[in-house]
């Protein structure tokens, strides 16, 4: 049975936490919230989702913060890390990406261009976990038979 993939909403405003989970769900996405970058570190490490989406402006550590501290942990440096803030300049998106967002998407939420990068992210992320699996080095799992000295 395949399962859902997960992700992390990181977001401090209710209202916009509530429509963006809302959204994620009738997509049929397992999602998972936290309300500040200090939370949101600490889910991620537990959880290890599959996703973040990462608001900026979040109070005890800010979404900047909380992303270069995630992509230092070897634990969580692989999930993607997609921003999704009301800062607008150009030199917040490069902000952003320096701090390790690997997209950057603005308020008022283009939903077609986020589901577009979402999808492209969590398909890259499937591909490279099934690059690993047939890299794997092959594990003989025969039991012994009866009668023989390991038993």
């Amino acid at each position: 049975m395949q399962t859902s993939p997960t992700i992390l909403v990181v977001e401090d405003n209710e209202w916009s936490r509530d429509l963006l989970a809302r959204w994620l769900l009738r997509r049929g996405y397992h999602v998972m919230l936290a309300v500040d970058g200090r939370e949101g570190i600490s889910k991620a490490k537990y959880l290890s989702p599959d996703l973040i989406i990462m608001d900026l402006s979040l109070p005890e550590i800010d979404g900047w913060e909380a992303t270069r501290r995630l992509k230092a942990d070897p634990s969580t440096r692989e999930i993607p890390i997609v921003a999704l803030t009301a800062h607008a300049m150009a030199s917040d998106r490069q902000k952003a990406m320096s701090a390790g967002c690997d997209d950057y998407h603005t308020k008022p939420v283009d939903f077609d261009s986020l589901l577009r990068s979402i999808e492209a992210f969590l398909l890259m992320r499937s591909r490279a976990a099934l690059r690993r699996f047939a890299a794997a080095p092959a594990t003989d799992h025969s039991s012994p038979a009866i009668g023989d000295s390991q038993c």
